[in-house]
């Protein structure tokens, strides 16, 4: 399955003919994410797809009655699973009896096909792998676990969350005026999209990840691309790309891509992540 995460609501209809689905938000309930719906009803527009709705949050607990309301109403709709952070999500959700599913989606927690089969056992039966992990790790994953298993192959990549409002608080301080969206940060010759909304601040990677030579030596349950600060006709293109290739035109789509492009790699896809604690004498 080919799962987007759309820049727009717009976007949403361009690209139904060319995916399975899509991944979006509610709004004040949900983080990196580009469409915050206000308006559930929304999702009665949405035909013959596959939708998942993100509540991927730290939810407060005068929050948490607002949160059992949201994941009732959404038993109205035909989406076909709910993206979690915080486990008071999954303590309610088992409370309930709902038609759709949970998956589970910690950023940077789901490394392991450990992590991964503890929730099965608690009743998760999907997982948004972190990008943090290599295409090897994924692999190893698909083997040892019995979960419906996501990865994110395209799109800048989520890095952290805070609900310290950095942006907004230095623009007050200086009694600045800025209505951008997207603002950046620039630190080592690198620069990051952040976005600092009601909710959180959150950065994104300096570089578009391209995982479409991953892609057809991953044989998963989905994959996601996401759109978040991506022009859509460029979008839709890699959208047609990673529909199209195969091992004989991997290559020549990871071109294809990078051109399209100046700040691209793979990620963590084939590179080991390792930490080494320095010990100062």
């Amino acid at each position: 399955m080919l799962i987007v995460i759309p820049n727009k609501v717009d976007d949403i209809e361009l690209l139904a003919d060319k995916v399975d689905g899509f991944i979006l938000g509610i709004d004040k309930m949900s983080v990196n994410n580009n469409i915050y719906l206000k308006n559930l009803s929304y999702l009665n527009k949405i035909k013959d797809k596959q939708v998942f709705i993100s509540l991927n949050k730290n939810f407060e607990n005068s929050e948490l009655e607002k949160l059992k309301s949201t994941l009732i109403e959404l038993n109205k709709y035909n989406i076909k699973g709910v993206l979690f952070y915080d486990l008071a999500v999954l303590n309610i959700y088992k409370s309930l009896n709902l038609n759709y599913d949970l998956v589970l989606s910690q950023e940077h927690l789901s490394t392991s096909y450990t992590t991964v089969n503890y929730y099965n056992d608690l009743g998760v039966k999907y997982a948004y792998l972190s990008s943090d992990i290599t295409l090897e790790e994924i692999n190893e994953i698909l083997k040892k676990s019995k979960t419906k298993l996501m990865v994110n192959l395209f799109g800048y990549l989520p890095m952290f969350v805070s609900k310290r409002h950095a942006v907004k608080n230095y623009l007050e301080y200086f009694n600045l005026k800025d209505s951008s969206k997207i603002n950046y940060i620039e630190k080592e010759g690198k620069i990051y999209p952040i976005v600092d909304n009601d909710i959180a601040v959150q950065v994104y990677s300096n570089n578009i990840l391209n995982g479409i030579k991953s892609y057809v030596n991953l044989d998963i349950d989905y994959v996601v691309l996401n759109g978040f600060n991506i022009e859509i006709d460029k979008f839709i293109q890699v959208v047609d790309m990673f529909k199209s290739v195969n091992k004989s035109n991997a290559d020549e789509n990871y071109s294809k891509i990078n051109s399209m492009f100046k700040n691209v790699d793979e990620g963590f896809l084939n590179t080991k992540t390792i930490y080494k604690v320095k010990h100062e004498k």
